[in-house]
């Protein structure tokens, strides 16, 4: 039997926010029985924690009920906040397979409340199928240029007029899908700093995601780099509300133009469930 805990990610509320589970020992499964795992969960993530390599605290892989990713937002910090129940550190350092991510934990009387991970800054580069990208979708263009960015899973980005077009986005999940492992983000940014995003990924497995921790920190440098916000802005990231389950995630680009230098992705969790399972 092995021990499972399921944490609602970016988000201080029991049954709203992106739902993980994560089995706090996973040393002697198999890459099929971890595959075959998150897809009995069926979840958009589960993890399996194991001993560290690299002189971090923990290492961690990371599935879809598909595939597997070398990094995934809220598996991360939810796995930091479930790790941290039995840690007085300030900062987590989880080995993944782009390398050793630190979460900086934030404690009101012992109680963690915050987490803040340090992401790699990715690249854009011109999707070339973006006409795919709209059609799909059902929209007629993008308020900015359809771009890539590869943070862990590849990310798509469309830019819609207001809020109401992000809600009223219906795509056809097949289309999406033929893509390939392609994750595609609809956002809308006011003129403040709040934005609205869904996050649609049939493709690696995950028709509509609730939080995409890893899909937040390419955003924010995407509204940077075209100037919607100002580098070293906080913006508020709102996402799951079609889906029923409502998400907050923070996300601060620093540096400049011409230099980025740091990309933060934040949130809150909160521990709903202990289990465990029969792993053969």
């Amino acid at each position: 039997m092995r021990s499972y805990v399921v944490a609602d990610v970016f988000t201080e509320v029991p049954l709203q926010g992106n739902q993980l589970a994560v089995f706090t020992d996973g040393s002697g499964l198999s890459d099929a029985t971890m595959q075959r795992t998150a897809r009995e969960m069926n979840l958009s993530e589960s993890v399996f924690v194991l001993p560290p390599r690299d002189g971090g605290d923990a290492r961690m892989r990371i599935f879809t009920p598909t595939i597997e990713l070398p990094f995934a937002g809220h598996p991360v910090l939810g796995t930091a906040f479930v790790l941290g129940e039995n840690s007085a550190s300030s900062v987590m350092h989880l080995e993944c397979g782009v390398g050793t991510i630190p979460v900086a934990l934030r404690r009101d009387d012992g109680r963690i409340v915050f987490g803040e991970m340090e992401q790699q800054i990715p690249h854009p580069e011109p999707f070339e199928r973006a006409d795919e990208v709209l059609a799909a979708l059902g929209v007629e263009r993008s308020e900015l240029p359809i771009e890539s960015y590869r943070n862990g899973p590849q990310f798509v980005y469309v830019g819609l007029e207001d809020e109401a077009a992000v809600a009223a986005v219906s795509p056809d999940l097949a289309r999406l899908a033929a893509l390939g492992e392609v994750g595609v983000n609809c956002f809308f940014a006011s003129s403040g700093t709040r934005v609205k995003t869904r996050m649609f990924g049939p493709g690696v497995g995950v028709a509509e995601d609730p939080a995409t921790g890893s899909a937040a920190g390419p955003l924010a440098l995407h509204l940077a780099r075209h100037g919607r916000i100002e580098f070293g802005a906080q913006i508020e990231i709102r996402q799951g509300e079609e889906i029923g389950r409502p998400s907050v995630l923070h996300a601060r680009v620093e540096g400049s133009p011409d230099r980025v230098e740091r990309i933060a992705v934040g949130g809150s969790a909160v521990i709903v469930a202990r289990g465990e399972y029969r792993l053969s």
